[in-house]
């Protein structure tokens, strides 16, 4: 892991008329190929009687996939400009399907483009976009008397303590994004003259507000 990427935070949905077509846009998180598919046949499952479900999704921290498809609307009117929002918005990890319901009225290239496109930023805006970050979880043994002292100190670090546990001694647990990981330990280290010392435990991504 080395550098952060955005993605949708949740699940979301929002909708819109344009000369009678209905239209809604879905966003999801999906990590995976498989997530984004299953997300996408649901989607088509719950909107089984509309005329069109168009999709496009990005996957990896370095957007290596892309996929959309227009689902039978004109070539390049639909997907892709379901899948351009998402690469405006830098956002990877993250699945959009946008329902249109045929209202009787034409919308020509360019209304559709345009209709599809806000479709998608409405999704989007639904789900929310968050940052997520490499982040380090570290475990730490501090013997009783000198729990004061290292939670007072942890109140000024850019750290989040997830777990504490009463034991013989209180076991932390917590987490730090990678890049303030080492000045983190280090000032634990010298804060508590080198008798407590936190133990790196695993790496994962993490969103940060």
């Amino acid at each position: 892991m080395t550098a952060p990427y955005k993605t949708l935070m949740k699940r979301g949905a929002d909708e819109f008329l344009v000369s009678k077509s209905r239209f809604i846009g879905h966003g999801a998180p999906a990590s995976t190929e498989a997530e984004a598919l299953a997300f996408l046949a649901e989607i088509r499952q719950k909107h089984r009687e509309a005329s069109h479900n168009v999709y496009a999704y990005i996957l990896g921290v370095h957007m290596g996939v892309m996929r959309y498809s227009d689902d039978g609307e004109p070539s390049g009117t639909a997907g892709m400009p379901v899948l351009e929002v998402l690469r405006a918005r830098g956002v990877t990890d993250c699945a959009v399907v946008v329902t249109r319901y045929f209202g009787g009225i034409l919308l020509g290239a360019g209304g559709l483009t345009r209709a599809y496109a806000q479709g998608a930023a409405m999704a989007v805006d639904a789900c929310g976009v968050g940052t997520m970050y490499p982040t380090a979880r570290y475990l730490m043994d501090v013997d009783y008397p000198l729990l004061g002292r290292v939670e007072h100190h942890l109140k000024s670090q850019p750290a989040i303590v997830e777990d504490k546990a009463f034991t013989e001694v209180v076991t932390l647990t917590l987490l730090v994004k990678c890049q303030d990981e080492q000045a983190l330990v280090d000032g634990i280290v010298s804060e508590t003259s080198g008798r407590v010392r936190p133990v790196r435990f695993e790496e994962m991504y993490r969103a940060w507000t």
